[in-house]
């Protein structure tokens, strides 16, 4: 994907000898508008469906940033409830089409990941990354909390790991923590390494039983079926805590740094 022909960001999906590959954009880091969330969740569930498609990789483009998380400018224009709930659903539907595809997804991580980010992390079914791959929940410091992607993340890291990183809102963790946390399988030098694993393991599982590939995430996921409902819920906490003066302040704050 070439970065100069997509300003607002986008995202792809190409399919080749059973891997189906989506790779998202924006120019701010690899955030997360709400144009680009919906746009994945539909990417997402359309892989899931295609019968060519064994197994998923997803990926963002670049170097060094593997997602930003929300888009601020997004998030400060909110102006009531109702438009706050549909911003933050944009990220309960990404989640909610990664546990229903009935296809692995194998996560390529090659840089530092924030926020929604995180929970996109969390969200798949197996996670390679590389040593820059630092993590940071960052909603607490501009005076949300990671709600909706707190189940995704908790479920891969359990409540201590989750809460470390919900607490210390400010400090980045490394990719070695994430990993010994159950956030990532591996970890690597470089990107070349990282794509080296990240096309054999999806060539192996495209190579695999779909349905036993199906039946097996079926089970993984057992005791999310709530998360229809669960993530909505957290949408509108969060929709709601976004039009506070707390939380615009603290983001004004956070956009001058």
């Amino acid at each position: 994907m070439n970065p100069n022909d997509h300003p607002n960001g986008e995202v792809s999906l190409t399919t080749k000898n059973g891997i189906g590959t989506i790779e998202f954009f924006h120019p701010a880091s690899n955030s997360l508008p709400g144009a680009v969330l919906k746009k994945l969740a539909e990417t997402i569930t359309k892989a899931g469906k295609d019968g060519n498609t064994r197994v998923i990789v997803l990926k963002s483009t670049g170097d060094r940033a593997f997602c930003a998380g929300a888009s601020f400018d997004e998030l400060m224009a909110i102006e009531n409830e109702a438009l706050g709930k549909e911003f933050f659903m944009g990220f309960a539907r990404v989640i909610n089409a990664m546990r229903k595809a009935p296809k692995f997804i194998i996560g390529r991580i090659q840089g530092k990941t924030v926020g929604g980010g995180v929970g996109l992390a969390s969200a798949v079914d197996y996670c390679l990354a590389t040593k820059f791959a630092s993590v940071k929940l960052s909603e607490l410091a501009i005076g949300i909390g990671p709600f909706v992607v707190g189940p995704a993340v908790q479920r891969k890291l359990g409540l201590s790991g989750m809460s470390q990183l919900a607490i210390d809102a400010s400090s980045w963790r490394s990719a070695e923590w994430a990993k010994t946390h159950g956030l990532f399988a591996e970890v690597f030098a470089d990107t070349e390494k990282l794509d080296a694993e990240v096309k054999a393991l999806a060539t192996r599982l495209a190579s695999s039983n779909p349905e036993a590939m199906a039946g097996l995430k079926e089970n993984f996921w057992s005791g999310t079926e709530n998360w229809d409902s669960l993530l909505a819920d957290r949408a509108a906490m969060s929709g709601q805590l976004v039009l506070s003066e707390f939380t615009r302040n603290a983001i004004s704050a956070f956009k001058t740094k």
